[in-house]
């Protein structure tokens, strides 16, 4: 899945990481993106805490989805191209 959810964002022109599991200093290797798409049907309870953790002390929009199919995922991102 990791090919295509960068294929699908690079279809839309969005650099992205992909994460499934939680790499050693995951708060480290986040950086500081313009927004992030958290999976929480995927990843584990310990990564979304982390993630949105991070994003709130760096002031980063964070998108929560309970699907992690590559449609929700073009739906996610086709809303946020709109502003929705």
């Amino acid at each position: 899945m990791h090919e295509n959810y960068k294929n699908l964002c690079s279809k839309y022109g969005i650099n992205v990481k992909v994460y499934t599991q939680m790499p050693a200093k995951f708060d480290k290797v986040i950086g500081n993106p313009d927004g992030m798409i958290l999976f929480t049907s995927t990843v584990s309870h310990k990564m979304a805490i982390t993630a949105v953790k991070e994003a709130k002390k760096k002031n980063i929009n964070i998108i929560r989805c309970h699907s992690s199919s590559l449609t929700s995922l073009e739906n996610t991102i086709i809303n946020l191209k709109e502003g929705r």
